[in-house]
This record gives C-alpha cells, structure tokens and sequence, in this order.
C-alpha cells in the first residue's frame, strides 16, 4: 500500500474549530511540517476537508 506524504502550506489561524482539529488529527502543527500517512478513507476524507491549507503527494 502506498503512503501520501501531506505538507501543511497555510496557518489554521481564524480557521473554524473543525479545521484546526481536522489537522490535528492528521498529525500537523507548524506550517512546512511534513507527515506521511497510509491513504485510508479517514485520512482521505479529512485531507478533502482541509486541501487548503495542505498539499499531498504519493510517496
């Protein structure tokens, strides 16, 4: 199974609340942080949710 690699881009500053813990949830606290993640339909559909503020890449 590949992983996708997922770079916070933009701040969660004045984001909704649903935001800000969606991108706790994947794991990113600072912009430029980088997480690798398996492409489960969780973390998809929280990457769909935020695709703002990240960029995602397969690995």
């Amino acid at each position: 199974m590949n992983k996708i690699k997922i770079t916070q881009v933009k701040s969660t500053i004045g984001r909704p609340e649903n935001q800000k813990r969606s991108m706790q949830a994947l794991g990113l606290k600072k912009i430029h942080q980088t997480v690798e993640q398996n492409p489960t339909p969780q973390i998809l559909g929280i990457v769909d949710k935020v695709k703002h503020l990240i960029t995602v890449e397969e690995v």
